[in-house]
């Protein structure tokens, strides 16, 4: 009977093996036949011709078609081999359809996101495109589709377990995921909120204390005033021409995420080889797969190669044959909350505007919520935007606010990009960003023939004197009401400055000179401080002291406020342990860094035990992330040993800065021991300063079996937010790091197929594949590999070549609405051209605006048309 026993237990766990090891095989079979076919010919329903996708060794595509059309269908496709959940997941958020996909949980995020009207706004933007941008988003969107038909059955797992039936992709999905990041980079209404809610708490003095205003001393992009400098032909080096040349002048609501990424050019009197480099890396959330695509366009009109985005077509990033072009975020404040006057406080029809009662516009939206009922939202809105408190975040105030997003009117961001992407010379690109008008961002510049240049970007509403844009104002009166834009031609910009170099790393763009508002809501200067520091001290910058600068690990808060904890005297030998490692520490947050932990963790509760008993726990819960960013408010406080902030009002006695440095030291020693064990040589950086990369969502809740097969992988990482290299850890989450440098270019002007890159994660988001995060070491130690810019660079670096051809047509369904128009429903028509407001940088404005003509229209060619400009060298004008 025990031998039977025995033998049926054995017989048992062989069947369990077999099934879990049947069940492996089968979910890595299921994996592995969504990977994307690589080499070989595939039909493509709508291509006139054949496209050659040569992928490289990191698996890069790199597309070469004989027209332009076909360019953008094989750029839609081989985004969708690779990137399809993420494409699908951002049109998700983009449409506010969260909850269609995971119940209720979301629909906080729904609420807010369909009020705000992501896809109504970009409804109006297809409307005002371009006839030739519009044929470009249908070509992809025809791309798109082609891998959708062919893969049915076979998409990737994700699908499987969260919505096996993708809908076919339009146009509008694009253009959502586009005003999804625009809205991700302005902010500026969540920063009111804040503000707002601190003045309340403490006072216009003390909220003007936690949020200082930026440095007058600077540094500044754009010198003042700006001078127009003549552009350069191709540059002889040495004797006096050079020195006459030398002589001339994501996380979608957290504020303090906005303040990301750096990017600076250095003119050729400055560089070994005598032309000009440009740098950039920008900073986003971190995630598997990373928020870029890298690609190589070649077709038509088209011959660039850089960053995409998956959803949108074109590169937002990158250089073609004769221009580089970089981006950071401009900050601009192009939003304002206003509080309204209502009719009637819970079902109101009309607001009140200067002494007359006017009809709020309605709409109903019905947001579909995956295993519970429908919810019907209303949306209601009055002449300024629609109004939000209802929709807020975590936001309890009822008083009426309406969002003003000078973005909602109609966007022509995608003519703007193409436009960039075809320009030859700092006049034609310059001309394109004329209509990038969303999101705000700055962009340095830099071609073959010597120039750089930096031109500002945005919409950027002309407030009256009355409306500095740092906290709701009445909407009821009219003295607080947007009077026009500023001209473009009039936004800061500058070609070949003085000093050799541009840089910007979210610094304030201008000093008070200039006479129009941007925002006031500009991020301590540090690192753009430190890249003006190492751009000024090497007068012969080489393209790997661009690398080193890239991944400079420095920190200028913490050089500025040790000497505050080294005067402190440790209570225990665990804190001398410490103390002593923070006092022979290098300043550099590197990986192996003891002192860098000990010293970021103390600053953590420092600003706690400064202002958390001011303001209770709830606003310091939302404002902590904002104010710990504005390190200036830390410098000013530290500097005064008996300021009232650092009074502890839960106490009976009276701290002094030096009492809150030892306590905020002793916390900091207390939680490292308790989190990380009593051995303080274990408390390197690296150890806590890591990346999960993520999956969204399902590698983002800490459920080991689904990290495993869907994260690339945790990575310890140097840097902090206040280095060039720039790494948000969260001490809520033990400096875990999920926002940060999201990827790095560095061109060389003179030869551009020596520029580099790298991406967070790799190209592919397919679990276990090859290409899904095997860029992330090389990105995490500050390595590069080589940009491809021609088909024979490609086919010698070719890892598979795959050949799209011409196939037969296929009829999609129609996609789903889950949207619910009702009074007052409007045709959708293009809107009045926005208002422009152009005047003299020499004086004030007199707040007079006029109407601006429309931007001429984006040329186009035939879709079958092979021909591709002339490449010709810049004019020599002046401006700029």
């Amino acid at each position: 009977m025990k031998r039977r026993l025995l033998k049926l237990l054995k017989i048992g766990l062989l069947a369990l093996v077999l099934l879990l090891v049947a069940g492996i095989g089968f979910g890595y079979w299921k994996i592995r036949r969504s990977w994307p076919q690589a080499e070989g010919t595939v039909d493509i329903a709508g291509l006139s011709g054949p496209v050659e996708v040569i992928r490289d060794r990191w698996g890069v595509p790199h597309l070469f078609a004989r027209n332009e059309r076909d360019l953008f269908v094989a750029q839609g496709y081989v985004h969708a081999q690779d990137r399809l959940w993420q494409m699908h997941f951002n049109r998700i958020v983009g449409s506010g359809r969260l909850s269609s996909l995971f119940g209720a949980g979301p629909l906080p995020a729904d609420r807010y996101l369909r009020t705000v009207g992501l896809r109504r706004s970009a409804e109006r933007d297809l409307a005002i495109l371009s006839p030739d941008t519009r044929a470009m988003l249908q070509a992809y969107a025809d791309g798109v589709n082609a891998f959708l038909q062919t893969h049915e059955g076979r998409l990737p797992i994700e699908f499987t377990i969260l919505d096996p039936h993708p809908a076919p992709w339009t146009p509008l999905d694009s253009l959502a995921w586009s005003r999804a990041m625009s809205l991700n980079l302005s902010l500026n209404a969540f920063i009111e909120l804040i503000r707002w809610q601190l003045a309340e708490k403490v006072g216009q003095a003390g909220a003007q204390r936690l949020l200082p205003s930026y440095p007058k001393e600077g540094p500044f992009i754009v010198p003042s005033p700006m001078l127009p400098v003549p552009l350069l032909g191709n540059l002889p080096r040495g004797g006096n021409e050079r020195a006459r040349i030398a002589a001339l002048l994501p996380a979608l609501v957290r504020s303090d995420r906005i303040w990301g990424s750096n990017a600076w050019v250095v003119h050729g009197s400055r560089t070994a080889t005598g032309k000009p480099l440009l740098a950039n890396d920008t900073h986003l959330g971190l995630g598997t797969p990373s928020v870029w695509y890298e690609i190589g366009l070649h077709g038509g009109r088209f011959d660039t190669v850089g960053f995409s985005m998956p959803g949108l077509p074109l590169v937002i990033l990158g250089q073609s044959r004769r221009i580089a072009w970089g981006v950071t975020n401009l900050n601009a404040d192009v939003q304002d909350l206003y509080l309204e006057k209502l009719d009637d406080a819970k079902n109101p029809k009309r607001a009140l505007f200067q002494g007359s009662w006017e009809d709020l516009r309605v709409l109903t939206e019905k947001i579909l919520v995956k295993g519970g009922e429908p919810e019907t939202l209303t949306v209601r809105s009055t002449r300024h935007g629609p109004l939000v408190q209802n929709a807020l975040p975590d936001w309890k105030d009822p008083r009426p606010l309406a969002l003003r997003w000078a973005a909602s009117d109609g966007s022509r961001l995608l003519d703007a990009i193409s436009a960039i992407n075809r320009a030859q010379n700092w006049q034609e690109f310059h001309r394109g960003l004329s209509m990038w008008d969303t999101p705000s961002l700055n962009f340095v510049y830099a071609d073959v023939d010597g120039n750089i240049a930096y031109q500002s970007t945005a919409k950027v509403p002309l407030r009256p004197a009355s409306n500095p844009g740092k906290a709701p104002v009445p909407g009821w009166t009219g003295e607080f009401e947007w009077q026009g834009f500023i001209d473009y031609e009039e936004m800061p910009r500058v070609v070949n400055p003085g000093s050799g170099f541009l840089v910007t790393a979210n610094n304030k763009v201008v000093s008070d000179a200039y006479p129009y508002l941007l925002t006031t809501d500009w991020p301590y200067p540090e690192r753009a401080r430190r890249i003006t520091e190492l751009l000024a001290a090497d007068r012969s910058v080489t393209l790997d002291d661009m690398r080193a600068f890239q991944a400079d690990t420095f920190s200028e808060v913490a050089r500025e406020l040790r000497p505050y904890l080294l005067d402190m005297v440790p209570s225990d030998e665990l804190e001398r342990e410490a103390l002593a490692h923070v006092r022979s520490w290098n300043l550099r947050f590197e990986r192996d860094a003891v002192g860098a932990t000990v010293f970021r963790a103390w600053l953590h509760f420092l600003v706690a035990n400064t202002v958390k008993d001011e303001l209770g726990d709830e606003l310091f819960k939302s404002a902590q992330p904002l104010v710990s960013a504005q390190t200036g408010m830390l410098y000013d406080l530290l500097a005064r040993a008996r300021d009232p902030w650092f009074d502890d009002r839960r106490t009976p006695a009276v701290e002094t800065r030096d009492d809150i440095v030892h306590r905020s030291f002793t916390d900091a020693v207390a939680w490292l021991s308790e989190s990380h064990g009593r051995d303080v040589g274990e408390w390197q950086w690296g150890r806590l300063h890591q990346t999960p990369l993520a999956h969204q969502p399902l590698g983002a809740g800490g459920i080991a079996p689904l990290d495993w097969i869907f994260n690339a992988g945790r990575l310890p990482l140097a840097g902090d937010m206040t280095t060039v290299n720039a790494m948000s850890g969260d001490p809520d989450q033990g400096f875990r790091v999920d926002f940060g440098v999201s990827q790095r270019f560095i061109a060389d002007l003179s030869g551009l197929s020596r520029s580099i890159a790298v991406n967070s994660t790799g190209q592919a988001a397919l679990p276990f594949h090859p290409h899904r995060g095997d860029q992330a070491r090389m990105w995490a130690a500050g390595e590069y590999h080589s940009v491809l810019t021609t088909r024979e660079a490609a086919r010698a670096q070719a890892e598979a070549v795959l050949t799209l051809v011409p196939g037969s047509s296929h009829t999609l369904p129609a996609q789903a609405d889950d949207v619910i128009r009702v009074h007052p429903v409007r045709a959708l028509t293009p809107p009045a051209t926005p208002e422009l407001v152009k005047f003299s940088p020499s004086s004030r404005p007199d707040r007079s605006p006029r109407a601006a003509p429309h931007p001429a229209p984006v040329p186009s060619l035939p879709a079958g048309s092979s021909d591709r400009p002339p490449s010709g060298s810049s004019t020599r004008t002046s401006g700029g």
